[in-house]
């Protein structure tokens, strides 16, 4: 098979181009996630849809073609597995990723970190997670409650990794970026944590979300990463089977300095701030407090149709 004719369908530039319905999509990123297509398809896929921008229904499609060629992580308790997704590494700020997985992983639940380094020049999670002895996988297993595990993409999907990788030759992003921030590689429940960097990706995250009727919290994270800014209250939007709810109100202002945290963004200082954050040498920034709070909320409303997933005081019109 080829995928000429849909890139002819998505490569008529942003104004010309046509959406592919669910189902062609992943009909499309199959192919590619499989090889086999050649090199230069999958160069005018990326670029074509790096121009025209990927509709919700094309990234449901390419989530499905996804989940059929993924291996799945377990647990053997009933509460869900909280996934992280990293890819976006440090740039200015420390990637405090790996902070908020270990407080996940503190209040009891199985925690899924999973990424792929984008730039040599960024530090990533993992290297954060080797210096806190946490190596990453080498296959796909089941996760413990109160287990925080690192999982490279390609045990997850090599052909995912392989198209993450094109960023490397092309320089632009492509829906590969996209699908790694919204799959759910698990078997069982999962809560999905997610961020976008533009508003206009929200709205679709949003639209996904509600399509797949995935369980997520959504917000702007810190440089890409989905662990909160420390210097800023930001929008945090819950979803529980697709439905949203907004949790907290972005507020106003970025504060001039977060005490403790490291001006280096090195693995080794990072890892010994996020340490210190977890024995209470440092104080955790309340940003972070507040969308564990939230987090940890969502999670356990899960598994109930009458369980609130916003405090009383909190709730919105």
């Amino acid at each position: 098979m080829a995928i000429s004719h849909y890139i002819k369908e998505i490569g008529r530039g942003a104004r010309g181009a046509r959406p592919l319905d669910r189902a062609q999509a992943a009909d499309l990123f199959g192919q590619v996630l499989d090889g086999s297509v050649t090199d230069l398809e999958i160069g005018a896929f990326c670029l074509a849809m790096r121009i025209k921008g990927e509709t919700s229904a094309e990234l449901a499609g390419f989530l499905d073609a996804t989940a059929e060629r993924s291996q799945r992580f377990s647990t053997a308790g009933e509460q869900p597995i909280v996934v992280l997704p990293s890819y976006n590494g440090a740039r200015r700020m420390p990637v405090l990723t790996p902070l908020l997985a270990l407080l996940v992983a503190r209040a009891g639940l199985p925690v899924l970190v999973h990424g792929s380094p984008s730039e040599d020049a960024r530090i990533g999670a993992r290297e954060v997670f080797e210096r806190l002895g946490i190596q990453a996988l080498t296959q796909v297993r089941e996760i413990a409650a109160g287990e925080v595990v690192f999982a490279p993409t390609e045990i997850i999907c090599p052909g995912l990794k392989r198209l993450l990788d094109v960023r490397r030759v092309v320089g632009l992003r492509n829906p590969a970026h996209s699908v790694v921030k919204l799959m759910n590689p698990c078997a069982g429940p999962a809560l999905l944590v997610a961020s976008y960097t533009h508003p206009a990706y929200a709205e679709s995250m949003a639209e996904t979300f509600a399509l797949l009727g995935a369980s997520a919290l959504l917000s702007r994270g810190l440089e890409g990463e989905v662990v909160a800014d420390p210097r800023r209250t930001a929008e945090l939007t819950g979803f529980r089977r697709g439905a949203a709810v907004q949790l907290q109100a972005q507020a106003p202002g970025t504060a001039a300095e977060v005490p403790g945290l490291p001006a280096d963004i090195d693995a080794d200082s990072t890892a010994a701030y996020t340490r210190a954050v977890l024995d209470g040498r440092l104080p955790l920034p309340e940003a972070i407090a507040r969308q564990l709070e939230h987090l940890l909320l969502l999670a356990r409303s899960m598994g109930s149709d009458d369980h609130p997933i916003l405090p009383a005081a909190t709730e919105t019109a």
